[in-house]
């Protein structure tokens, strides 16, 4: 937490409060299912919340707008964006239910009402949003395939409506195809620790 006060100097008591509920909900869903690695419980706050808030950093959601987590897992980065986002609806999806249902009870334990979860193959998910966003759940073009048919048309957001996602290691081959329009950011330029020295965030128009 220390860090995302640091990061973040402008939170609300009531979104620092959030943030501060998720270490003992995901500690007690942890026990339950395998939600993150068990030896990355202790760094919950940085190689999960902290890596999520990253996107921040790549775009500031205006009100209105819609965002889809493809692959959410436990909630990330969904849950941590739609703490610091209370006026962006986000819809999270995942194809094991048993995630499905850990992250939406710990979103609904934090009071967050600007979540909707759904136990959907992202192949099969209809619906529309203004951004889809990921942590490393699937290679960029296989990504870009999937959700195009689930990006509006409509802009909203001073970036134009695509995918942000957050990545590890070597990119240079996964984004080549896409190196004239793809913007990719080290995330060690926005946080200084260790953890974040080879991770990466990338935004794309669709």
């Amino acid at each position: 937490m220390k860090a995302i006060r640091h990061y973040f100097p402008n939170l609300t008591e009531k979104q620092i409060g959030q943030f501060e509920a998720l270490e003992a909900l995901y500690r007690d869903w942890n026990g339950k299912i395998n939600l993150i690695s068990r030896k990355d419980i202790d760094n919950l706050y940085e190689r999960h919340v902290l890596h999520a808030l990253a996107i921040v950093k790549v775009i500031s959601f205006r009100e209105g707008t819609s965002v889809m987590d493809v692959g959410t897992g436990g909630g990330f980065p969904g849950i941590p964006l739609a703490i610091f986002f209370p006026e962006t609806h986000f819809l999270l999806i995942d194809s094991v239910g048993k995630k499905i249902r850990a992250a939406q009870a710990i979103a609904e334990a934090v009071g967050l009402s600007n979540c909707a979860f759904r136990q959907i193959r992202v192949e099969e998910e209809k619906s529309k949003c203004h951004f889809v966003v990921s942590r490393a759940v699937m290679p960029l073009p296989d990504l870009v395939q999937l959700v195009r048919k689930n990006i509006l048309r409509e802009q909203h957001n001073a970036l134009p409506n695509g995918i942000v996602c957050l990545k590890g290691g070597e990119l240079q081959d996964e984004i080549k195809t896409y190196k004239r329009i793809a913007s990719l950011y080290n995330i060690s330029d926005f946080f200084k620790e260790d953890y974040f020295k080879t991770k990466k965030a990338v935004y794309m128009p669709l």
